[in-house]
């Protein structure tokens, strides 16, 4: 079998992939890449969902890219326009002729011996097995599964005689016209669904556990505006973008060192979008202090705005099980339903599920701990993208890249081949991956790398910090070891 070779492959073509495309065709001109997506287009995220009303739950001057201004008037953008200027980036780049579409990659192989990564890729409808091999593996492939979302086993699902879909499924048949419908879930996805399935159900039911943090944020950033009136387009995008960056770095700190303070805030916001009659004790003040789960992002106090209408509603309880006509719920209350939409959440999963193996032993990351975010000890030439918990994902993407590419340009300039995090046994406290509660992590931490109590270990989940660390500090620091 012939083995096409690339100095990097990059894997996933979402926002992650096209920033590290961009930043090698600029900082590392001379490497030879490709970008291997396994779906028919670029988007990721923004092109496998295709619910009603999906949208960023992030601005765009954030989360936008650093190197291309946003310029579309909505700072919390739907998915089409969003894809609109992913598509922008690839064509205006030169990025295109590198994407090999339909490209899904199985296993990733390493050989200290020869210095490099060897995969096996499944391409096109047939699923054909091809070889390919790459002195660096770039992983973009985001951190959740593809092929399916989380959906608990509830008691009685097959009894039900509407239709139960999951948000990650949604399709064009869906039909929610003047239908009673049941959403449930109280995260990013059943805050931007409910509103939209409310303008055209009959009635939309958002039935939670227990309550999210929830913000309502103008769709259209006033200030934003401004400076692009006053300045030009790419300087007045990147005042934008250090304005929310420090405005988010300002809110999140605030949350960690008076959460008390903060959730007081929190839920003062939401009792003025609902009004002093409504219950906001039970249906939207949380257990839990901000930001310890993502707090949920709300343009222009949609979802508000469909439960003051009567449109939509919240119900604050357990499912006892599915019945034909809908849910029965622990209290004995019962809520009837035509469509049940299950926005319970995500799978995680590991470099996009590929199984990875070093030198013949196939890699568990769960023992594995992440060096600055984005690599792991004793795994060769690997870097693997993961964004922010607490801000754009696009920020720490757009930094990874960045080191990525001084890491390169370091080991062509001394000659070395091989570039690995080094841990010395029981010199680093192990803690989670992540210190967030959401579900989708709890549901995973057991497979999930680990972090350390210090640096270069440790992820700060810090902006400024990582600016430091990653864009000014030293490639060879002690810990990564270059051969």
């Amino acid at each position: 079998m012939a083995i096409e070779h690339f100095d990097v492959l990059i894997v996933g073509a979402g926002i992650s992939g096209i920033s590290a495309a961009w930043h090698l065709n600029t900082h590392c001109p001379g490497k030879r890449y490709a970008l291997l997506e396994g779906r028919e287009r670029v988007g990721g995220t923004w092109d496998l969902f295709r619910y009603p009303g999906i949208r960023s739950d992030s601005d765009m001057y954030t989360f936008g890219f650093s190197f291309r201004p946003w310029l579309d008037r909505k700072a919390i953008a739907s998915a089409p326009a969003i894809l609109g200027y992913l598509d922008g980036a690839v064509a205006d780049y030169g990025i295109a002729p590198h994407i090999r579409f339909s490209h899904q990659v199985k296993r990733a192989a390493w050989s200290s011996e020869r210095a490099r990564w060897t995969l096996d890729v499944e391409r096109g409808p047939q699923q054909e097995v091809v070889r390919m091999s790459c002195d660096f593996l770039f992983m973009c492939s985001g951190y959740y599964r593809y092929s399916a979302g989380y959906t608990p086993d509830f008691p009685g699902m097959g009894e039900f005689k509407g239709r139960i879909v999951h948000p990650q499924h949604w399709g064009s048949d869906i039909d929610y016209k003047g239908k009673r419908v049941i959403v449930i879930g109280s995260g990013a996805t059943a805050a931007t669904l409910v509103p939209e399935l409310a303008a055209q159900a009959a009635h939309v039911v958002m039935l939670q556990r227990s309550p999210t943090y929830m913000v309502a944020r103008p769709a259209v950033d006033p200030i934003a505006q401004k400076l692009q009136r006053w300045f030009p387009e790419r300087l007045a995008y990147t005042l934008t973008r250090w304005k929310n960056v420090l405005f988010g770095m300002y809110v999140y700190q605030l949350c960690k060192r008076k959460p008390a303070q903060a959730k007081a805030y929190f839920i003062k916001m939401m009792r003025d979008q609902l009004g002093p009659d409504y219950d906001v004790a039970t249906h939207f003040t949380p257990s839990y202090n901000p930001w310890e789960q993502r707090v949920c992002l709300v343009p222009d106090g949609d979802l508000f705005k469909a439960i003051r209408e009567g449109r939509a509603s919240v119900v604050t309880d357990h499912i006892d099980r599915f019945t034909e006509q809908g849910l029965l719920l622990k209290s004995g209350k019962t809520i009837e339903a035509d469509l049940i939409v299950t926005a319970t959440g995500l799978e995680l999963q590991m470099l996009g599920g590929t199984e990875v193996s070093v030198d013949g032993q196939v890699v568990d990351f769960s023992q594995k701990m992440s060096y600055k975010g984005m690599m792991f000890n004793e795994v060769p030439n690997l870097v693997s993208v993961f964004g922010y918990t607490n801000a754009s994902w696009t920020l720490k993407a757009d930094l990874t890249c960045k080191y990525f590419c001084r890491v390169m340009n370091h080991m062509q300039a001394t000659g070395t081949r091989q570039c690995m995090p080094h841990l010395e046994p029981g010199t680093v406290t192990p803690a989670p991956w992540v210190d967030f509660s959401s579900g989708y992590f709890l549901r995973a931490a057991d497979r999930m790398p680990k972090q350390g109590t210090s640096k270069p270990w440790r992820l700060y989940q810090n902006y400024a910090l990582d600016i430091l660390s990653l864009r000014f500090g030293r490639v060879e620091d002690g810990t990564m070891q270059f051969k």
